[in-house]
């Protein structure tokens, strides 16, 4: 039986649609690969709680609202992913990498699906065109 994982994850994107992205260690699942700061859900968490503490522990602000998005499935060979994401637009501080990996800003329009695991393919499609349905 596969490992099944639930995470929650923060688009934190500027006033500007900016997007804020941080890179796989190299000792991690999927290694290289960029992706949307969060973490899984830990037991008795909620997956909003989980996204404040995984986003205060790996970019250091602390969210004041974060708009829930959707939920996306996905399946690896070795596991299968849920992902709760959620866009965060209004913060306090400013992100950093504090685990010290790659961490850039990208325009919205500029995300590469390629640049990001699998799972993170629809994510990237509804951004693309979030703009565009709001």
């Amino acid at each position: 039986m596969k490992k099944h994982t639930e995470i929650a994850v923060g688009i934190i994107r500027s006033q500007n649609c900016q997007i804020f992205i941080t890179q796989r260690g190299e000792d991690s699942h999927l290694a290289g690969f960029w992706e949307f700061p969060g973490g899984k859900i830990e037991v008795g968490e909620t997956p909003y709680q989980t996204l404040q503490r995984e986003i205060a522990e790996e970019v250091d602000i602390h969210i004041h609202q974060a708009q829930f998005l959707d939920i996306f499935k996905h399946s690896y060979d070795d596991r299968d992913i849920t992902i709760h994401a959620y866009l965060v637009e209004e913060w306090d501080g400013f992100p950093f990498a504090k685990e010290g990996q790659p961490s850039r800003w990208v325009d919205q329009e500029d995300l590469n699906a390629d640049e990001f695991p699998d799972a993170n393919r629809p994510i990237i499609e509804m951004l693309k065109n979030l703009d565009k349905q709001i």
